[in-house]
């Protein structure tokens, strides 16, 4: 019979995640029970699910971030006030994951920990330079998103360790922010790719830019090459140059879902139009 664990505070997660490493940690459970009759029962269960506190959002003025609580489920993601205005791709790639089910109970440090490559928050957190908040019974570190995700649903999470908090900075005003998901239907569907960036526009030129993809490769990744070539160019002349540079930087596999060649002429559509729609 498999264990069950539901700790009653953040303190008694964690001291449950380092006594059972081995335990399965359930947050809202959307991609657990689609897997659960293809994977053996876990030896134990910790259910986070509506854990105290574990869904709060807030601002840190002083910091200059949000504070998303792991156990923020997509629907609040989607409509907090906060989210709207501060991070407006996380709330509509919110929108888009699944259906009104799954948005009530699949939550944002699930879609983290999961580290999915077609997981539809997950470009977003990069572009935003998003950074996490691990927690353990050794304390609590932060890491930028970038560097949580090491190959195909493998992450830098420590075995003892918790996603706690997802921290995005608030964007300055100079800021445009992009998100687009391509899939199948406009509705409940996986995605094909998915694109989001940040561009710093000055004086009518791109200063700087955050170009993120998911669905491209085995996890969500920045595309560098594409976030050099469109510096110092009008947004016209960066929406080629950014399509220019997204063949040398990606090379999609085809499945079930696409095929490489498909991807990758999306990815480049999508990594003109985060440009040319700033004219």
């Amino acid at each position: 019979m498999t264990a069950y664990l539901r700790p009653r505070s953040l303190a008694e997660a964690v001291a449950a995640r380092a006594a059972e490493p081995g335990y399965l940690v359930l947050a809202g459970g959307t991609d657990l029970m689609v897997n659960a009759n293809h994977r053996p029962a876990p030896a134990g269960l910790i259910d986070l699910w509506r854990l105290p506190g574990a869904g709060e959002i807030s601002l840190d003025a002083e910091r200059g971030q949000l504070a998303i609580g792991a156990g923020a489920t997509w629907l609040q993601v989607q409509r907090h006030p906060l989210v709207v205005r501060h991070a407006a791709i996380l709330a509509a790639a919110a929108r888009e994951i699944g259906a009104l089910q799954i948005q009530a109970r699949g939550t944002i440090g699930g879609n983290v920990a999961n580290s999915s490559p077609v997981g539809d928050s997950l470009p977003v957190l990069l572009a935003l330079e998003a950074e996490l908040e691990l927690c353990s019974v050794r304390g609590t570190r932060r890491l930028p998103y970038r560097e949580f995700c090491t190959g195909y649903r493998t992450t830098a999470l420590g075995a003892d360790e918790l996603v706690s908090a997802v921290l995005v900075p608030v964007a300055a005003p100079a800021v445009r922010l992009f998100w687009r998901k391509v899939g199948t239907r406009r509705a409940q569907s996986i995605s094909k790719v998915m694109a989001a960036a940040a561009i710093h526009l000055e004086d009518g030129v791109v200063r700087r830019a955050t170009v993120a993809f998911g669905a491209v490769a085995d996890r969500p990744v920045r595309l560098a090459g594409v976030e050099a070539a469109v510096v110092g160019l009008a947004p016209a002349q960066a929406a080629e140059a950014a399509r220019a540079a997204v063949a040398g930087a990606i090379a999609p596999i085809s499945d079930v879902r696409s095929t490489s060649d498909y991807r990758l002429q999306v990815a480049e559509n999508l990594a003109a139009r985060m440009f040319s729609e700033l004219s």
